[in-house]
């Protein structure tokens, strides 16, 4: 039995990015734009980017309920940054248009604007060694519902979080050259 592609939201961010660091791990990739680019795929990267922007453009494109009832379904799914707070149920100020289906709420650029960016390692539950994470722009978690296991905290702030087959970061994993997280999503593809 063949495993479908897994698919990465590229309608804005680093959708690219995602796409190399998945096909390094072994995957095949589709990019998604449109709905019925939803079909056959067997996990899903919702990238970082621009929250608003991102949200604008999948309800201009129709892909809001369609992206809800894939990831509500159970298909794997791995938001980072952006496709964090994209993904929460509520967003402190300003919240753009949310797929509402992971039950965090997140506070948009927690750790400071773009001249804020910064690296540093953070211990993540299931990772046997540090992760060099990258933060840009970065969200926070502010609020977890009682299903959220968390997995890493930075500065006693909660950054990655798993729901069933939803992992959210605030960092951006594919700007660097560990494959865990995408390895990660793959692994909950085979769980299901």
């Amino acid at each position: 039995m063949s495993v479908g592609p897994v698919g990465v939201l590229a309608l804005q961010g680093d959708f690219r990015e995602h796409q190399h660091s998945l096909e390094q791990a072994g995957a095949t990739t589709r990019q998604v734009r449109r709905p019925e680019d939803l079909e056959s795929i067997s996990a899903l990267v919702i990238p970082g980017g621009e929250s608003t922007t991102i949200g604008r453009l999948a309800s201009l494109y129709g892909m809001i309920d369609p992206l809800r009832d894939v990831i509500k379904g159970g298909l794997p799914t791995l938001g980072t940054c952006a496709g964090l707070i994209f993904l929460a149920v509520d967003a402190v100020r300003d919240a753009p248009p949310l797929l509402e289906v992971l039950d965090v709420v997140v506070e948009r650029n927690a750790f400071g604007r773009q001249n804020d960016s910064f690296e540093t390692p953070i211990d993540v539950a299931g990772l046997d060694s540090p992760h060099q994470a990258v933060f840009i722009r970065a969200p926070r978690v502010t609020k977890i519902g009682s299903d959220v296991e968390i997995l890493a905290t930075y500065d006693d702030q909660i950054v990655m979080v798993r729901q069933a087959d939803i992992l959210a970061g605030a960092f951006h994993p594919e700007l660097t050259d560990d494959l865990r997280f995408h390895e990660m999503l793959l692994s909950v593809r085979e769980e299901n």
